[in-house]
């Protein structure tokens, strides 16, 4: 399989340099994508967005053109970072360009947009929150008809609100689902949002809306507008994360990081009760579901003992032991052929297939740290609580 799509990543870097090439010989007219839609039988649509995707790989992102040359990413994949870096200048963009190079081999589409989000975030920052900030007008509820009684709810909304809402329906969806619970989680969830929505339901005890919002202490006190994330989602502007750690009915809870290593200092508990503090501590670590390609929330995911004492592996309680998997992968890791394997001195998950392929992730510091000037009065007075190594 990956002979395969090595080469068809080479294939398709092929077909980019022919398509800019021949938006160069015909002057780069509006006719040229009548051209590419006759000659490779598509529709019109779909060839402007081969033909932008093309322009764009051969003049700002030309180091990404490279990597599907080599067979490392695919045009699907090239051109999520060319959505991504489409509102960055010319300059920033070949920036962008340039701090992505050689670190997106292996990493599925998602992942690679993530790298080239928080790429666009780092070099223009100022752009980022500005644009975040038109953004959050533009929000909106669509209704979209489809076939044998059908429709899709469609909202666009502001991240952190978007996540909250879905938290609460599958926190809801998950307490309902029983044994003698027939419908499947989606279903489950489908019909939560729409009984909520109806106000045919109001919530169940003791089911809030979790999310978690990481923030620098700098950010915090407004020193800086940079490293804010939203668990699952990413980078968003340094004001709404200090909106949020201010509102004292916030359903959002912060994460207190330090600046100077990326470790985690404090976890906000002004309203949830908190949980155990191993376990919370292993979701904030994790940040998502530790199996590779996966993006499932860890506070939405199993706290998994890697070496399980029930079964006589000799598992510990303890936090070089554990690490959070989203109940599809925590039941995939006793598949017959699939292994887990966490290395306890790094806190790498090496995954192996049955075909025998290792794909390996490691908890990432929530933010990168800032190796050029540490303070090392800070990092000797923080908290025990440490970042990869453990």
């Amino acid at each position: 399989m990956s002979v395969a799509r090595e080469a068809i990543c080479r294939a398709q870097a092929i077909q980019v340099h022919a398509i800019a090439r021949l938006c160069k010989v015909r002057g780069h007219t509006r006719w040229v994508t009548d051209e590419v839609a006759l000659g490779l039988g598509m529709t019109r649509q779909a060839a402007a967005g081969l033909v932008g995707a093309a322009e764009v790989l051969t003049t700002r992102l030309p180091r990404l053109l490279a990597a599907m040359e080599h067979g490392e990413i695919d045009l699907h994949t090239a051109g999520k970072v060319c959505d991504v870096t489409a509102a960055l200048s010319d300059e920033h963009a070949r920036e962008v360009d340039e701090r992505i190079a050689g670190r997106l081999a292996g990493k599925d589409s998602a992942k690679v947009r993530r790298i080239a989000r928080d790429a666009v975030c780092a070099v223009d920052p100022d752009g980022y929150t500005e644009r975040a900030k038109r953004r959050r007008k533009d929000r909106r509820v669509e209704l979209v008809h489809a076939e044998e009684g059908m429709a899709s709810l469609w909202a666009y909304l502001p991240a952190e609100i978007a996540s909250a809402i879905y938290a609460r329906v599958d926190g809801i969806a998950r307490k309902l689902k029983t044994k003698d619970e027939d419908r499947t989680l989606d279903q489950l969830r489908a019909d939560v949002l729409a009984d909520l929505a109806l106000g045919k339901h109001e919530g169940l005890p003791g089911v809030l809306a979790q999310v978690y919002v990481h923030v620098p202490i700098d950010a915090a006190l407004g020193i800086t507008n940079t490293g804010c994330e939203l668990a699952g989602h990413g980078p968003i502007p340094g004001k709404v994360a200090r909106q949020i750690m201010h509102d004292p009915n916030s359903v959002w809870r912060k994460v207190t990081c330090d600046p100077a290593s990326g470790a985690v200092l404090d976890v906000g508990r002004t309203r949830y009760r908190p949980p155990a503090a191993l376990g919370e501590f292993v979701r904030v670590r994790d940040r998502e579901c530790r199996a590779p390609g996966c993006r499932r929330p860890a506070q939405r995911s199993d706290v998994d003992h890697h070496r399980d004492y029930r079964r006589g592996k000799n598992g510990h309680t303890s936090k070089s032991n554990l690490n959070c998997l989203c109940r599809r992968c925590h039941r995939l890791k006793d598949v017959e052929g699939w292994d887990f394997h966490l290395n306890e001195a790094t806190g790498e998950l090496t995954v192996t297939t049955p075909t025998g392929r290792q794909h390996t992730t490691r908890p990432e510091t929530i933010f990168k740290p800032n190796v050029e000037s540490p303070d090392k009065s800070t990092k000797d007075n923080s908290p025990d609580i440490q970042e990869p190594p453990f």
